[in-house]
């Protein structure tokens, strides 16, 4: 039997990686190209990524053995097709991008956000591997959030269902670059908690090691190095974004009663520091009919998720093409 693969390509804001996945989900080779190398211009950066990804094909000699290709990219619209209004890419405004990058490499394309794309990745390669109903909840700079509801992620009408970061935790509480305010993201995201961490410098005495850096430049590592140093402060602000996320979480679980929620990102790797708060509060707040939901880190391997998780996208296309 020939062997098949699926490309990965995850579109960030500095760079984009892409990978050859095969089906036990091994990356057999990557590559990577800078997003923003090609200014405002974006057939400049479609030109470059389809001829890195024919390069890629031809250096693993599987030309002819590709099935599909996934892409995660933020505001990526599973049913358009489309990058819609990314404020953090440097086109800003709405990209074919399935469809241009079809037309380059002859390879069939499927879209989606780029938290989704992880989900997919957990429930092919990782922690929800065998799971029907479990939320994948990134943390990064941002937060994103991917639903998984029968083996089904959640869409929505229009696509763009699931923005879980942008559920509103405290009514006219901080700004979010959504344009609301008191967005989940403005608090429990690696912004949010450096965010919590100069608050509370800006407003008690306390000493701390934070108090070494400028306030301006106080970001979730430097938080993260302070606490596990000892440092009190450093220490509650971890403590103040585990409520507020445990609580939250909580409240997700009555919408879908996943059998668990996964965590990921750069601020899920505090580990203790943060989980510890995090479940405790997530138990005070679960309603007793869901006592069976579990918290879980991804299995990903940082490096190696957002390729997986595009990747996963790619056997879909698969899935599709034999329905």
């Amino acid at each position: 039997m020939e062997l098949e693969y699926v490309v990965g390509i995850d579109v960030g804001g500095t760079n984009t990686v892409f990978g050859i996945v095969d089906a036990r989900g091994t990356i057999i080779g990557s590559d990577s190209i800078k997003t923003r190398a090609y200014g405002t211009e974006v057939k400049d950066y479609l030109d470059a990524l389809a001829i890195s990804i024919t390069q890629l094909i031809e250096t693993y000699n599987v030309k002819g053995k590709i099935r599909g290709v996934g892409i995660g990219a933020p505001n990526g619209n599973y049913y358009t097709g489309r990058i819609e209004f990314a404020a953090n890419l440097p086109w800003k405004h709405s990209i074919a991008i399935c469809k241009e990058l079809e037309q380059r490499i002859g390879i069939p394309v499927l879209l989606t956000n780029d938290a989704k794309a992880t989900a997919i990745g957990e429930m092919t390669y990782g922690a929800a591997k065998g799971m029907k109903n479990f939320m994948l909840i990134t943390l990064g700079t941002g937060i994103g959030s991917g639903i998984v509801v029968n083996s089904k992620v959640v869409y929505g009408h229009d696509g763009l269902a699931g923005e879980l970061g942008h559920f509103v935790i405290r009514r006219n509480g901080r700004p979010c670059g959504c344009g609301r305010k008191g967005c989940l993201e403005t608090y429990c995201s690696a912004n949010g908690l450096a965010r919590t961490a100069r608050e509370l410098l800006e407003t008690r005495s306390d000493s701390s090691l934070l108090r070494n850096t400028a306030i301006e430049e106080i970001t979730s590592q430097t938080v993260c190095q302070a606490a596990l140093a000892g440092d009190k402060l450093a220490k509650e602000v971890f403590d103040i974004t585990g409520r507020i996320l445990g609580e939250t979480l909580a409240d997700f679980v009555t919408f879908s009663s996943p059998e668990a929620i996964i965590l990921f990102g750069g601020l899920a790797q505090a580990g203790d520091l943060l989980m510890r708060p995090v479940k405790k509060a997530f138990n005070e707040n679960l309603m007793r009919v869901y006592k069976n939901t579990k918290l879980l880190f991804s299995q990903l391997s940082g490096a190696d998720a957002a390729i997986l998780g595009a990747s996963a996208l790619g056997w879909e296309v698969t899935r599709k093409q034999r329905e």
